[in-house]
């Protein structure tokens, strides 16, 4: 199937399969003598894996990781366990990161007192040093 196709089943678009290739998350597929490229159903299954796992958070480095884990299913999952607790951490670390900032932000935002942005404490608060 054409690139088009490819995107639309996997669910990652057109340019970030290109950039997919690139970058070597994914092999660069064969091409038709018309100079299409031509995916096949395992290149869909990799690039929904890799769609998925970014929907979850993973870096692209993290993907590297599991597509290399993926590939032999023979093997005990502790090393997969061991990179999804780790980024399980790390996004509880940035959604305490994000409530500290909406908390921050609340609390500005509530000594607001609409007046002039001479009186603007957002802005403020960003002059300060």
């Amino acid at each position: 199937m054409r690139i088009a196709e490819a995107a639309v089943a996997s669910g990652c678009h057109l340019e970030t399969i290109r950039y997919y290739e690139r970058i070597g998350l994914v092999p660069t597929p064969a091409r038709h003598t018309s100079g299409y490229r031509d995916y096949g159903d395992e290149d869909v299954a990799r690039l929904g894996f890799i769609h998925r796992a970014r929907d979850l958070g993973f870096s692209l480095d993290e993907i590297r990781g599991l597509l290399t884990l993926a590939r032999d299913d023979s093997q005990p999952c502790a090393e997969v366990d061991v990179l999804a607790r780790r980024h399980l951490e790390d996004v509880r670390q940035r959604i305490a990161d994000l409530q500290r900032v909406a908390d921050a932000l609340e609390q500005t935002l509530a000594r607001c007192s609409r007046n002039t942005r001479r009186d603007c404490t957002l802005l403020q608060t960003l002059q300060r040093a």
